[in-house]
C-alpha cells in the first residue's frame, strides 16, 4: 500500500513538472512570437517609375562611361596574345575571328545582356546578388536567422514553389544537407574573389596595353617612360572615383563614346581596304577548320581569344548604376557592332600583314580569373532558372549546355598560361577567399554561441517587473544579433551588477539578403511582457548596400520609431494594461528565480555545448556610463519597483527617461581558438580573424553610437 501511495506521488509530481515544463513553453511562445503582425503595419507597396525614351537614351550614353571601359580596350591585346609566336597562314585569323564573334555572341550578348541581367537583385547585380536571391528562395543561409516578418519587405521578392515541381525537389534536396549549403556559398565567395582579383588587375593592364601604343609612333621610346606614363594616368583616374557615378560616367562617357565610334569606323575602313573575305568568319564552319588544323595550339590560343569578352562580368556588376533597359541597349545597338567592326578589321589587315601581329598589343597579362568568375556566374545561373524563374528544365539544359561548354573550353585554355602570369590574380583570389572563409566561420561560431547561450525570456520575466534590480533612470539598449530570446551579456550583466534601466530595449542589428531596406520599414518593435516591466524589442535590418555607410542618426530613429509603437499601441488597445502574463509567475518567485538564474550563468562557464568548449566573460565599463547609475538615496521613485501610476502617460514616462540618458550595451566577444585545436586552425582564429576583427568597423561606429554613452560586455569563447 506503502508503495502504491508512493508511486502515486510521483507519479503526481512527474505530471505537476510536466504541465510546469509545458505550461512554460507556452508562455515563452507567447512572449517571443514573430513579428510579423508588426512587418505588416509597415508594408508600404510601390512602383518603379517608368523612364521617357529621351533620358533611357541618356543614361544609356552615361552608360557607356561606367560600364564598357573593359570591354572596349579588349581589342588592343587580343591578336597578340592569340598568336604570340606569329602568324603562319591567313585561315588562322579567319578561324580565330569566328571564335571571337561567337564568343561575344554566345556569352556578353546572349548569356549576360539578355539572361543573366534579368536575374538582378532590385538593380543590383553581381554573384553575392544572385546569392541574395536564392537565399530568399531557398533556405540556404548557413546563419538560420529568417523570419516571417522578413518577407513582407517591399525589396524582399520571392516567388512560390509548386509542390512536387522540379524545382521545388531541388530546393529541398539543396536545404537537406548542410555541405550544399556551403558548396553554394563557396561558389559564391569564390566568384567574388576571383572578380576581385580580375578588377585589381583590370585597369592596369588597360591603361598599360593603351599606353603601350605610344611605342609605334616612337619605337626607341624606353619601356620605362610608357610605365610612368601608365602610372600617372591611374592615378589621376582612380583619384577622380569620390566624384561618383554620376559625374563620372558623364566625365568619361563622351571619352568612351568617341573611342569606339573610332575603333568601329577604323575597322570598317580596314575591311574595305585590306580584305573583305574575312566576313566569311560569320560560319561558324570555320571554327571547327581552326581547331581541326592547329590541334593542341589551337586549344591553347583560346586563353588570347578569351580577353575579347573580358569586362563582361563587370557589364553584370554594374547594373546597380544604371536601368537595365539602359545597358542593353547601349550594348546590344553600339557596343557590339562597334567590337564585331573593330575585330574584322583587324583581322582584314593582319591577312595582308601578318607580321604586325604585335601591333594589336603592346602589353599585358593572361586576366586567368575571368572564365572562373564566369563558371561561379552559370553555375548559379542554373539554380536561378530552376528556383526563380521557375523554367522548364529542357531551357535549363541548353542554357547550360550553350555557356558551360565555351566557359569550360577557356578554362582548359587558360590552364597552360598559368605559369605566364596567370596566377597573379589566382593568388590574389586565393588571399581574399582565405579571409572571407576565416571571418565567415568565425561569424558563423559566434552566432551559434549565442543562440546556445541565450536566456529564456520566461525565466527573466519569472523576476518580477523590478527584475530582482535596482531600476535607474533611463533608457538601455541591450544589443543582440538575436531576433528573440535573451542575450547571454544581458543575464550576465544582471548578475554581476544588480541594476537596470527603467527602460529596457533588447535591439537585433539584422543583416538581410536584400539589397537595401526602405527606412519606414528599417525598425519592427513589439513589447516584450507587461506594461511595468518596461520591456521592449526592436530589430533593426539593413540590407547589403546599407552597409557602405554610416547611420549617423541611429538612436534618434529608433527612439522615435519606440514612442510611435507606443502611441499605436495605445490607440489599438486604449483599454490593455498588458498584464496578460504576470500570472504566469507568482512575484514569490523573484528572488528564486533570480537566484537560479545567477547558477544557471555561473554553471554555464564550465558546460560544454556543441562547438563551444568554455566560456569566460569579463565586463567593461566606460566612466561615464557609470554616472547613470545612482544612489539608491537618489533614485526616482519608481526606479526600484517600476510602480508607475496608471494614470500616468508611458509616452511621457518614456520621454523622461530618454531625458535621464541612453546607454549602448554592446557585446565585445573576442574569439580564440582552444589549446588542442590543430595549427592553421589557431592561426586562422587567433591571428587572422583577430586581426580583421580589429580593422574592421564595429557596430558602435557604423551605428554612431557616442562613445561616452557606450558599455561594453566582454566575452571570450573558445571554438
Amino acid at each position: 500500500m506503502a508503495e502504491r501511495v508512493e508511486g502515486s506521488v510521483a507519479e503526481g509530481e512527474n505530471t505537476i513538472e510536466e504541465r510546469r515544463v509545458g505550461a512554460m513553453w507556452e508562455l515563452e511562445q507567447k512572449l517571443d512570437q514573430p513579428m510579423d503582425e508588426e512587418a505588416n503595419k509597415l508594408k508600404n507597396m510601390y512602383r518603379e517609375k517608368g523612364l521617357s525614351m529621351l533620358m533611357l537614351l541618356r543614361l544609356s550614353f552615361q552608360s557607356l562611361g561606367i560600364v564598357y571601359g573593359d570591354l572596349g580596350t579588349s581589342p588592343l591585346y587580343v591578336f597578340y596574345n592569340t598568336f604570340p609566336d606569329g602568324i603562319s597562314d591567313s585561315e588562322d585569323v579567319i578561324g580565330a575571328l569566328s571564335l571571337i564573334i561567337y564568343s561575344l555572341l554566345l556569352i556578353p550578348l546572349i548569356k549576360y545582356v539578355i539572361i543573366v541581367c534579368k536575374a538582378n537583385d532590385n538593380g543590383q547585380g553581381g554573384t553575392l546578388a544572385i546569392y541574395s536571391l536564392l537565399c530568399r528562395h531557398a533556405k540556404v543561409k548557413l546563419i538560420p536567422n529568417q523570419q516571417r516578418s522578413d518577407e513582407d519587405l517591399t525589396t524582399y521578392s520571392r516567388t512560390l514553389l509548386p509542390e512536387g515541381s522540379f524545382a521545388a525537389k531541388t530546393k529541398k534536396w539543396l536545404e537537406s544537407k548542410e555541405s550544399r549549403k556551403r558548396a553554394l556559398l563557396f561558389i559564391v565567395l569564390l566568384g567574388t574573389c576571383m572578380m576581385i582579383g580580375d578588377g585589381i588587375l583590370t585597369p592596369a593592364i588597360s591603361v598599360l596595353s593603351a599606353t603601350g601604343g605610344i611605342k609605334v609612333i616612337s619605337p626607341k621610346m624606353s619601356s620605362d617612360v610608357v610605365v610612368l606614363v601608365s602610372i600617372i594616368i591611374l592615378i589621376v583616374l582612380f583619384s577622380m572615383q569620390h566624384y561618383g557615378t554620376d559625374k563620372v560616367g558623364w566625365l568619361f562617357a563622351p571619352i568612351v563614346f568617341i573611342w569606339f565610334l573610332f575603333i568601329g569606323a577604323t575597322g570598317m575602313y580596314n575591311i574595305c581596304k585590306h580584305d573583305t573575305s574575312v566576313l566569311k568568319a560569320f560560319s561558324p564552319t570555320y571554327i571547327y577548320l581552326y581547331f581541326k588544323k592547329r590541334g593542341l595550339d589551337g586549344w591553347i590560343s583560346l586563353g588570347g581569344i578569351l580577353l575579347s569578352i573580358t569586362g563582361t562580368e563587370a557589364l553584370y556588376a554594374d547594373i546597380a548604376y544604371f536601368p537595365l533597359l539602359a545597358i542593353q541597349l547601349a550594348f546590344t545597338f553600339f557596343v557590339f557592332p562597334c567590337l564585331l567592326l573593330t575585330y574584322c578589321g583587324q583581322a582584314a589587315y593582319l591577312v595582308n600583314n601578318k607580321d604586325h601581329y604585335k601591333d594589336a598589343f603592346y602589353a599585358s597579362m593572361p586576366g586567368t580569373a575571368v572564365v572562373l568568375v564566369m563558371l561561379a556566374t552559370t553555375l548559379l545561373m542554373i539554380l536561378i532558372m530552376l528556383l526563380v524563374w521557375r523554367c522548364h528544365w529542357i531551357l535549363v539544359l541548353t542554357f547550360a549546355v550553350l555557356t558551360l561548354v565555351p566557359e569550360l573550353s577557356y578554362f582548359s585554355a587558360v590552364i597552360w598560361k598559368i605559369n605566364q602570369g596567370g596566377w597573379v590574380p589566382l593568388i590574389i583570389a586565393a588571399i581574399s577567399l582565405l579571409v572571407m572563409s576565416v571571418w565567415h566561420y568565425a561569424t558563423v561560431k559566434k552566432y551559434e554561441f549565442e543562440v546556445h547561450s541565450k536566456v529564456s525570456m520566461s525565466w527573466i520575466l519569472g523576476l518580477g517587473p523590478s527584475l530582482g534590480l535596482v531600476r535607474v533612470p533611463g533608457i538601455g539598449l541591450v544589443y543582440t544579433e538575436l531576433a528573440s530570446g535573451v542575450p547571454h551579456i544581458f543575464s550576465h550583466f544582471i548578475t554581476n551588477l544588480p541594476a537596470i534601466h527603467s527602460v529596457v530595449v533588447f535591439v537585433c542589428v539584422k543583416y538581410l539578403p536584400v539589397y537595401t531596406v526602405p527606412e519606414e520599414e528599417r525598425f519592427l518593435v513589439k513589447r516584450i511582457g507587461p506594461q511595468t516591466f518596461r520591456m521592449f524589442r526592436c530589430i533593426a535590418r539593413y540590407g547589403y548596400k546599407d552597409l557602405h555607410r554610416k547611420d549617423d542618426d541611429f538612436e534618434n530613429k529608433l527612439l522615435n520609431n519606440l514612442f510611435s509603437f507606443i502611441r499605436i499601441e495605445t490607440m489599438m488597445e486604449p483599454g490593455s494594461n498588458s498584464s496578460t502574463y504576470s500570472s504566469a509567475y507568482s512575484l514569490n518567485h523573484t528572488q528564486e528565480s533570480r537566484d537560479e538564474l545567477i547558477h544557471n550563468n555561473n554553471n554555464h562557464h564550465n558546460s560544454n555545448n556543441n562547438n563551444i568548449d568554455e566560456f569566460s566573460s569579463m565586463v567593461d565599463y566606460t566612466v561615464s556610463t557609470l554616472d547613470t547609475i545612482v544612489p539608491a538615496d537618489n533614485r526616482m521613485s519608481f526606479s526600484q519597483n517600476n510602480t508607475v501610476e496608471d494614470e500616468e502617460d508611458e509616452l511621457q514616462y518614456l520621454k523622461t527617461c530618454k531625458e535621464s540618458g541612453v546607454v549602448h550595451i554592446m557585446g565585445n566577444t573576442v574569439v580564440k581558438a582552444r589549446n588542442e585545436s590543430w595549427l592553421p586552425k589557431k592561426i586562422a582564429i587567433d591571428y587572422v580573424y583577430a586581426f580583421l576583427a580589429k580593422i574592421c568597423r564595429e557596430n558602435s561606429v557604423i551605428l554612431h553610437v557616442p562613445h561616452e554613452t557606450l558599455l561594453n560586455v566582454g566575452q571570450v569563447f573558445y571554438v
